[in-house]
């Protein structure tokens, strides 16, 4: 079964808040860094620091994901986004298609470089949707 979870962003203090939060929900934390990823070549100094992508998880459920990084200027509105963990690919397809109709592909459904099915879309009522699929 498919699994939605809140994907929040944040402008630097990512890790400042994932611990914070770690802390009230007596989580597990994991974090990686742009400096740590796959395409930190590609990356400007600056950011190597950012979290590229971190979770919350408790009794083997997520409970938040975050990141640093984000494409346009963090105003209320873009700051959360709704992230699909989809079951296979027949699923993330049509999951993509009828969430884009009406609305705006930011990033077409391609393999992502760490491996899974990614794309992301925000739908006709301005909402921001990120899907996956991992392959086992």
């Amino acid at each position: 079964m498919a699994q939605i979870n809140s994907y929040l962003s944040f402008d630097g203090n990512c890790r400042e808040v994932m611990n914070f939060y770690n802390e009230c929900l007596d989580g597990e934390l994991a974090i990686t860094t742009v400096g740590e990823s796959t395409i930190a070549s590609q990356m400007p100094p600056a950011i190597q620091n950012h979290v590229m992508h971190s979770s919350i998880t408790k009794n083997g459920t997520v409970l938040i994901l975050a990141s640093d990084m984000h494409r346009d200027k963090l105003v209320e509105g873009n700051n959360t986004t709704l992230c699909v963990n989809c079951d296979n690919d027949e699923q993330i397809n049509s999951f993509f298609e009828k969430l884009s109709a009406g609305g705006k592909i930011v990033d077409p459904l391609q393999i992502a470089f760490w491996g899974d099915k990614f794309g992301v879309l925000n739908d006709k009522y301005g909402r921001q949707w990120m899907l996956l699929y991992h392959k086992a």
